[in-house]
C-alpha cells in the first residue's frame, strides 16, 4: 500500500462523536512510551502527524486520521504510567473501553508492546480483555533496531510463549518494527490493505 495522503481528521473523549464514514477503521493502542506516536509517523511517512512527546501519556484524547481517504488510522491514549491523575486515567479507560466495545467500523486493533521488556501484567491483561470481547488484534513489538536480530527473535519467541502458556490457544498475528529504520512499515500496510480489500468487496 502506498500512503498518497494522510490528514487529521479530529480528537474526542466520546466514541459517539467519532466519525460517522463507514470506512474501515485500525487502532493503534498501547502502554505509554511504547513509541506509539513515532511508529504511526513511520507507518504515514509523515514526520508529525501524530505528536511525539518524551513526556509519557501525551496522547489523551481519540485521535482519527484520514489515509488514502478511504481508511481511518486511530491514535488511542497510551495506558499505564502517563503523568496524569487518577481521575484522568479512570476516564482515559472509560472512552477506550467504550470505543472498542461500541466502534462498529473497528476492523481491527494494534497492541504496541516494547520489545526490549518481559511481558507485563498490564499488557496481557489489556490484550485478555480484547479476546474475551472478541476484538480482533495484532501485537506490535515497537523498538527492534534496540536490539540484534538473535536478540529479537528470543524476545518475541519467549513473548509468544508466555501468552500461550498463560491463556491463549494461539499467539495473535504480530510484527516486529523500528521507526527509526522503518523496518515493518511495509508488512502493516500490506496486512491492512488485506483487511480493506475484502471489506471493500463485501460493499458491492
Amino acid at each position: 500500500m502506498k500512503i498518497k495522503s494522510a490528514d487529521f481528521v479530529m480528537s474526542n473523549s466520546s466514541v459517539a462523536h467519532c466519525p460517522s464514514d463507514p470506512i474501515p477503521e485500525y487502532a493503534f493502542i498501547g502502554r505509554s512510551n511504547v513509541g506509539k506516536s513515532s511508529l504511526i509517523n513511520m507507518l504515514t511517512q509523515r514526520k508529525s502527524l501524530a505528536k511525539t512527546s518524551g513526556r509519557p501519556g501525551k496522547t489523551q484524547l481519540i485521535n482519527h486520521f484520514k489515509i488514502n481517504k478511504n481508511w481511518f488510522l486511530v491514535d488511542l491514549p497510551g495506558y499505564g504510567y502517563a503523568r496524569v491523575s487518577k481521575k484522568d486515567k479512570k476516564t482515559f479507560q472509560k472512552y477506550i473501553t467504550e470505543y472498542f466495545l461500541k466502534r462498529s467500523q473497528l476492523l481491527s486493533a494494534f497492541v504496541l508492546i516494547d520489545i526490549r521488556h518481559e511481558p507485563q501484567p498490564i499488557d496481557l491483561n489489556f490484550m485478555a480483555w480484547m479476546g474475551e470481547n472478541q476484538i480482533p488484534f495484532s501485537i506490535i513489538f515497537t523498538k527492534a533496531d534496540k536490539l540484534k536480530p538473535k536478540a529479537i527473535d528470543r524476545q518475541v519467541q519467549a513473548y509468544l510463549k508466555t501468552m500461550t502458556d498463560d491463556l491463549w490457544e494461539e499467539a495473535p498475528q504480530y510484527f516486529v518494527t523500528s521507526s527509526l529504520k522503518a523496518f515493518g512499515r511495509d508488512e502493516i500496510l500490506s496486512y491492512i490493505d488485506g483487511i480493506n480489500i475484502e471489506f471493500y468487496k463485501q460493499q458491492l
